[in-house]
């Protein structure tokens, strides 16, 4: 209760108009600051942009405005339901970590019943506008990765195997597909590998974040890498996934679907990635840790700007 009402406090006072809030007011204002919390905006804007630049890729010209905004916001509602389902089922988990204890549901704002309906209903509602305002194969892959996220990774990998950020990445790899689907109606080999490239991304990036929260999880029974196998070896897994990622990205232009543009981005990128991923496996401190996480978000996004960047000044084949 004295969390909630530090939360109540704060809202209150943070009125851009300089007047106080009434009480009802700062309510509905944490409400809704809840609500868009579950979602988990921060991680969706990068899935939006994986999702954005494919569509640049998938047809002959540039895809429509409408069809743009249909496409992300039925990715953001996708990404948004499965975020807050999770947190559903991490319920027992998430007051136990520093990192996820301020959440709606764990500082106790809001109920699982509340937490577990939005959830779906976003899941629901994302589901059919992608159908109803894009297509059905959209839909059909963004509800896959939906219920990928919550009943393979969430529910089961994510506590029972060390692997589970690897075969659980894959609903995280999703977005570049529902992209490409609503532009073009099927998925292509270059669709496939715009998703291994994600794929093969999230390991490295989410094994850093694991080696700088490893006595959270360890405390939350969660079996990380690094909490099961070691420092050491989730430092050579992270090298290891960093060079493989390297490779899938690469590969794209070789086979002609990518030109110089891409490929010089790609390389510089890839050498930043590579070059960190080194330093932390010579030198494993939390500042050399630390700095491949954040630079593996910007990594992420950059690629697949540098592909649109790419197509503006090389027209590749349609593969």
């Amino acid at each position: 209760m004295q969390l909630q009402s530090s939360t109540l406090d704060n809202v209150r006072s943070a009125d851009t108009s300089g007047q106080p809030l009434s009480k009802e007011q700062a309510l509905v204002r944490l409400a809704i600051s809840d609500y868009v919390a579950l979602t988990k905006p921060r991680i969706i804007s990068l899935l939006l942009v994986v999702t954005l630049a494919p569509m640049f890729l998938a047809g002959p010209s540039a895809p429509s405005a409408a069809l743009i905004l249909w496409t992300l916001l039925g990715g953001f509602l996708a990404a948004g339901g499965a975020n807050t389902i999770n947190q559903y089922v991490d319920r027992d988990i998430d007051h136990v970590m520093v990192r996820t204890r301020l959440r709606p549901l764990p500082a106790g704002r809001m109920t699982p019943n509340q937490v577990l309906i939005f959830g779906i209903l976003l899941s629901a509602v994302s589901f059919f506008q992608l159908w109803w305002t894009v297509n059905l194969l959209s839909a059909v892959l963004a509800l896959i990765g939906i219920l990928f996220y919550v009943f393979v990774y969430t529910a089961h990998l994510k506590r029972s195997s060390t692997q589970n950020i690897v075969i659980g990445g894959a609903a995280g790899a999703v977005p570049p597909l529902v992209g490409w689907a609503a532009v073009s109606g099927e998925i292509s080999l270059l669709a496939v590998f715009l998703f291994m490239i994600v794929f093969f991304w999230t390991p490295p990036h989410f094994w850093a974040l694991a080696l700088l929260r490893q006595k959270e999880y360890g405390a939350a029974g969660v079996p990380m890498l690094p909490v099961i196998a070691g420092q050491r070896e989730t430092h050579r897994q992270i090298l290891i996934y960093s060079v493989l990622l390297t490779l899938i990205s690469t590969i794209p232009v070789f086979l002609g679907y990518f030109g110089p543009v891409y490929l010089l981005i790609s390389l510089a990128l890839n050498g930043v990635f590579l070059q960190q991923a080194l330093d932390i496996y010579r030198r494993p401190t939390n500042a050399n840790i630390w700095r491949l996480y954040k630079y593996s978000l910007l990594y992420l996004a950059l690629l697949f700007v540098g592909m649109g960047m790419d197509r503006l000044f090389y027209t590749a084949p349609l593969p």
